[in-house]
């Protein structure tokens, strides 16, 4: 069994009550266990949980994960830390969410492109795909960032702006491509400088930043996405664990996190800290903007339901990670989950991230009712 951190409510710190801590703590003993076992068997060779009820905060690595604050490449949970130092210029004033994207890539044109806003490009229904045709090509070539921006705003619209929902990773390239025009800074260094380090992320960066590839957990590759190079032999100088794709810094993909950190990024928006961005825009950015009958979208966010675990609440936001990783907010019981696995999505029916979240959602709400 690893060492587990486990912080008491101030209250009870204070007042000498060890024994209360201990007892709570084993709320998440059941969720832990998931962990554990999917470790011990091998099915997983690192994780990290950590879950954040109140004043109250549990921590436990499993397998090959050295620490609590073990670094995992996030995946897809990229997509609204990255959306957030985009936010960030919109509180400065710098943009509007109804801005065509056409202002600021005067590129982007033809096709219905002129119709495509900044908020399309934040809620998944610009019409742009989510890979690029060309998307392994490209990281065979070592592309960089702006290569890709440039074969995104050529991509072909799958259907007219805002008429459906298409989940796209090339939407959110483009809306940090807009924040670099914008700001005069690449994404990796605004990501650091406007979310990361305002919030004390100190194990957390924008592609490797001032860490090394080997202290960051490896994804195991059985069963990884295509796009990341799974199944093929071929693509271990591009695939999830080269230096390449470590270093690149992809806001749809490419951000490094432990899971400590990533609570403290979700409490900027569970409590409207004002820390990065506004009270009113954090608010705004886990709330809901697609129509009705669409996949609830907030700015950068999952939201709702199905953001979260069963059992949580509609007002739940968050977001999962292809590379195995999960992390939600749930309001109606003020809870933090996070769960970061080294087991792709695709590597299991029933991913041990779900099982835990699931665990995590039952007792959070269980002891809300309380």
């Amino acid at each position: 069994m690893k060492r587990r951190t486990f912080l008491g409510s101030a209250l009870a710190a204070a007042a000498g009550f060890p024994l209360f801590g201990a007892q709570r703590s084993k709320r998440w003993d059941a969720a832990a266990e998931v962990l554990e076992k999917a470790t011990n068997e091998k099915k997983v060779e690192a994780a990290v949980l950590h879950v954040a009820q109140g004043d109250e905060s549990f921590t436990q690595h499993f397998g090959k994960a050295a620490t609590d604050d073990a670094m995992f490449l996030l995946g897809s949970i990229s997509k609204p830390i990255n959306g957030t130092a985009v936010m960030t210029l919109f509180d400065q004033g710098k943009f509007r969410l109804d801005d065509p994207v056409q202002r600021f890539l005067p590129d982007f044109t033809g096709e219905g492109r002129e119709n495509v806003t900044v908020e399309h490009l934040l809620t998944h229904v610009s019409g742009l795909p989510d890979q690029l045709i060309n998307n392994n090509e490209l990281r065979r070539q070592h592309a960089t960032l702006a290569e890709f921006a440039k074969h995104a705003q050529r991509a072909q619209l799958d259907f007219a702006p805002g008429s459906r929902y298409q989940y796209s990773s090339m939407a959110i390239l483009l809306a940090t491509r807009i924040a670099e025009i914008i700001s005069g800074s690449d994404i990796l260094t605004l990501t650091d400088r406007a979310v990361l380090q305002p919030l004390g992320m100190k194990h957390s960066a924008q592609g490797l930043g001032k860490f090394k590839l080997e202290e960051m957990v490896s994804v195991q590759m059985e069963g990884a996405a295509p796009e990341s190079g799974g199944g093929d032999a071929k693509a271990k100088d591009w695939d999830w664990n080269s230096p390449y794709w470590r270093k690149l810094g992809a806001p749809w993909g490419g951000t490094h996190a432990s899971a400590p950190d990533l609570a403290r990024f979700l409490g900027e928006f569970l409590g409207a800290r004002g820390q990065v961005v506004k009270p009113e825009t954090a608010r705004l950015m886990i709330q809901n903007h697609n129509p009705k009958g669409f996949t609830p979208r907030g700015l950068g966010f999952g939201v709702g339901k199905g953001a979260g675990s069963p059992g949580c609440s509609d007002q739940t936001f968050g977001h999962t990670g292809s590379t195995g990783t999960l992390f939600w907010a749930d309001p109606a019981t003020n809870t933090i989950c996070v769960v970061l696995t080294s087991l792709p999505r695709r590597g299991a029916d029933r991913h041990p991230r779900e099982l835990t979240a699931e665990r995590i959602a039952a007792a959070a709400g269980g002891q809300h009712k309380e």
